[in-house]
């Protein structure tokens, strides 16, 4: 299966000189299309920097990223960054990060609109995936009519509306309790699964590693542990 992310020596500085801050120190990593993949690590570890870099929000010092076969920097053609991210990268935040004033339906179609699917198709579309999330019954919905479980099945159809190859997930599962955690983890398999999506995922939450392929292990900017199997023990310092 080929290879949704395949990053090689990344870099991320601030600053010059004796102020230079290196966050991330060469970080290597790769996932194949349907990995679902944890990313673990203290608070200041790089983290939250690595899935910027990830998502094109950030551009880093150095190092090569290359998305969907696609190589972001290295290459003599660079895309366009905004819309490559539009449309190859889905987003999953911890709060859902619905807009509050758009319907769960209104909060699927606006990625299809942002990049130029609209009318039927888009309709369509924002249809089937509220429905493959159980969220169908609730698409004339405001967010805040909606229960903390729902408001992320909202934000997993938002994030897969145009069928990216990799979904970024921060803390998906860290405002929810046991059962609903483990409900939207187990989502996140599923459509990692069935539509071939790589999805990285930046956590703290222990309770849902068992669920993950892989568990990648960050320490001050480094990768320490390239890939825990699911279910191996977690190295010390890393349930913070």
């Amino acid at each position: 299966m080929e290879y949704a992310v395949e990053a090689e020596g990344l870099t991320k500085a601030y600053g010059e000189g004796r102020a230079r801050v290196e966050v991330l120190k060469g970080v290597d990593l790769s996932a194949r299309r349907g990995d679902l993949i944890a990313i673990m690590g203290p608070s200041g570890s790089g983290k939250t920097t690595l899935l910027h870099v990830l998502g094109l929000v950030t551009e880093p010092t150095a190092g090569r990223l290359i998305l969907g076969g696609q190589d972001i920097y290295g290459g003599r053609w660079r895309p366009d960054l905004q819309r490559f991210r539009r449309e190859k990268i889905g987003f999953i935040f911890q709060f859902a990060n619905l807009i509050p004033f758009l319907t769960a339906r209104e909060n699927v179609l606006l990625p299809l609109d942002l990049t130029g699917v609209r009318g039927r198709a888009a309709r369509e579309r924002a249809a089937e995936l509220l429905d493959y999330l159980d969220v169908a019954d609730r698409a004339d919905l405001l967010p805040e009519k909606l229960s903390g479980g729902e408001r992320q099945r909202v934000a997993i159809a938002r994030a897969l509306a145009n069928d990216p190859a990799v979904i970024l997930a921060d803390e998906p599962t860290a405002s929810l309790d046991t059962e609903r955690g483990l409900s939207v983890m187990r989502l996140l398999r599923r459509l990692s699964a069935e539509h071939g999506t790589a999805v990285l995922m930046v956590t703290h939450d222990t309770r849902m590693i068992g669920e993950v392929d892989r568990v990648i292990h960050l320490l001050d900017g480094a990768v320490r542990d390239p890939g825990t199997t699911a279910g191996q023990s977690i190295p010390g310092g890393f349930c913070s």
